[in-house]
């Protein structure tokens, strides 16, 4: 040994891509529509209607609102149409569903959003762990979007990863 240290990692040519970067930055506003139910089991038309009159919707001028409703309950089709009618003239989007939802469907579309030519015949490794949850949805689009472009794909840190795809080098055959 000549007491040089490597760093192979570094040394291999692997492009990392962490996928929690793609996440959005601003975080939504929510609107529950559990807020407005008559002791916490029914929505009437008549109280909703007047607490939709008085309430203050400035607070979503700009914004991305989620509309949803936490609580267990049958909602009419009509109260989200009413919700969303208010909300028109300030959210800058809107969106039926909860944080958890919204942040997946923004990051699969930051995903498809990707120009691919800088990853063209390189290694790429997708990492896999990290602080942020993401879904099985968001590594699915990030191999479909890769795969035409990039000479191998693989899941999991520089220094430990699973092949996932590797181009062949002969014909379209295609194997990890």
């Amino acid at each position: 040994m000549n007491g040089v240290i490597v760093n192979r990692v570094a040394d291999s040519g692997l492009e990392t891509i962490d996928l929690a970067t793609f996440l959005p930055k601003q975080e939504p506003l929510l609107f529950d529509l559990k807020d407005f139910l008559f002791k916490g089991l029914i929505l009437k038309e008549k109280d909703f209607r007047a607490a939709l009159t008085t309430f203050d919707w400035t607070q979503f001028l700009g914004r991305t609102v989620l509309v949803t409703c936490s609580a267990d309950v049958v909602i009419p089709m009509w109260a989200y149409m009413l919700v969303a009618t208010n909300l028109a003239p300030f959210a800058n989007n809107m969106f039926l569903m909860n944080e958890a939802q919204w942040r997946n469907q923004e990051l699969v579309k930051a995903i498809r959003n990707i120009d691919t030519e800088v990853y063209r015949d390189r290694r790429v490794v997708i990492k896999g762990c990290g602080k942020e949850p993401i879904s099985e949805e968001a590594y699915f689009e990030i191999t479909q979007k890769l795969q035409p472009v990039v000479k191998s794909i693989l899941y999991g840190e520089p220094c430990s990863t699973v092949p996932v795809y590797k181009k062949s080098k002969t014909s379209s055959e295609n194997q990890p």
